[in-house]
């Protein structure tokens, strides 16, 4: 037990009503607009793989459990003072915390409020976090359609004490630039400027929406696979399009990626860059060097990752985590589930991944 073991990915349910304590009565029905179109959208306009992803987080509601291994029922998934008690009994020291709800999807159409509703939905987290903020570490939502009240609010949460920042995956999907694009230039500076990390939780891409349709298997098996693989499209963005190259002390997450692939990414990107000759005119250095430099991965239970890719990957870059409370999660057994895990990888590395690599990213 003198090992520490800190998840780089938990999870936290928040209610509307709960944002809305934090919002004057005048903003509460323009509130309750935006959040039900975006609800009616997940669930019913946005194509196959937005509903398959709607109508398994319905499963996964407090009011029922998805599948035996769930711990979605449990009230340490809303409840500060419980989520402790689960920690304590999972022998988990710290966690990383993520809002189910990708809030920066709606927070902007909240009319005549939106810089009132960002703030309430990140004072809501930080209610939660307000139990113990040494060990509960929320990931303020930062929405990107107006970079000013964007930068405003990067600079309000860190003066609050803030340790983690989340923005969207793929700016595209809310029809805004991708992140090479100079209107970013100002949030990126005051972020890299704060010390922040920027976390970017994956979740299904609508551009899997035809592959969702076209899928013969119930749970859409054939699609699932393929969510963590697009993330390959942000790292090509941050890295090819010259991100981290003009802001080469940002610290990014990408939370639930996948491991394994991103050793095959890696070798075919620098292949690109050296042997085959494309064209990077934004960067300097190879591929892989503003990886390794920048850009940090967690995973939950993936032996060929951890096992085969480590080294290539960079054992700096992993980071473990519970995915608390979600069906694939390691909770309680998380101690007993990481020693089987990592039988054979050195104690040095052991420590990196499952501890220190976290200590560092977020400052605990």
């Amino acid at each position: 037990m003198d090992e520490r073991l800190i998840s780089a990915d938990s999870h936290v349910k928040l209610t509307h009503a709960q944002v809305k304590d934090h919002l004057p009565a005048r903003l509460h029905e323009a509130y309750d607009d935006a959040a039900g179109a975006y609800e009616q959208r997940m669930s019913r306009g946005t194509g196959a793989a937005n509903r398959a992803g709607a109508e398994q987080a319905a499963k996964r509601s407090d009011k029922g459990i998805a599948s035996d291994n769930s711990v979605f029922g449990r009230a340490g998934y809303w409840d500060p003072a419980e989520r402790l008690k689960d920690m304590d009994l999972d022998g988990v020291d710290a966690e990383v915390l993520y809002s189910e709800v990708s809030a920066f999807r709606y927070l902007s159409d909240v009319k005549d409020g939106v810089a009132e509703t960002v703030q309430a939905f990140n004072d809501t987290l930080h209610d939660f976090a307000s139990a113990d903020p040494q060990r509960l570490i929320v990931s303020y939502q930062i929405p990107i359609h107006d970079i000013e009240l964007a930068v405003a609010e990067v600079d309000r949460v860190a003066a609050r004490g803030a340790k983690s920042l989340q923005l969207p995956v793929f700016p595209s999907e809310l029809g805004q630039a991708d992140y090479y694009d100079d209107r970013y230039d100002p949030l990126f500076a005051k972020i890299q400027d704060t010390g922040l990390p920027i976390c970017f939780h994956i979740g299904l891409k609508t551009t899997l929406d035809d592959l969702a349709r076209r899928d013969p298997t119930p749970n859409k098996g054939v699609m699932v696979p393929m969510t963590p693989l697009m993330t390959g499209e942000a790292f090509g963005m941050l890295i090819m399009g010259g991100v981290l190259e003009k802001f080469p002390g940002l610290k990014v997450v990408f939370v639930e990626p996948g491991v394994a692939w991103v050793g095959w990414w890696l070798e075919v990107v620098d292949d690109m860059a050296t042997r085959q000759r494309y064209k990077f005119p934004a960067i300097s250095e190879l591929p892989s060097t503003y990886f390794r430099r920048n850009i940090n991965l967690t995973f939950i239970d993936e032996h060929l990752g951890l096992h085969r890719m480590r080294d290539i990957i960079g054992v700096d870059n992993l980071m473990w985590s519970t995915d608390f409370p979600h069906p694939v999660t390691s909770w309680p057994n998380s101690r007993k589930i990481v020693d089987e895990q990592f039988v054979g990888i050195p104690a040095d590395e052991r420590e990196k991944i499952v501890c220190g690599n976290a200590a560092r990213i977020w400052g605990l």
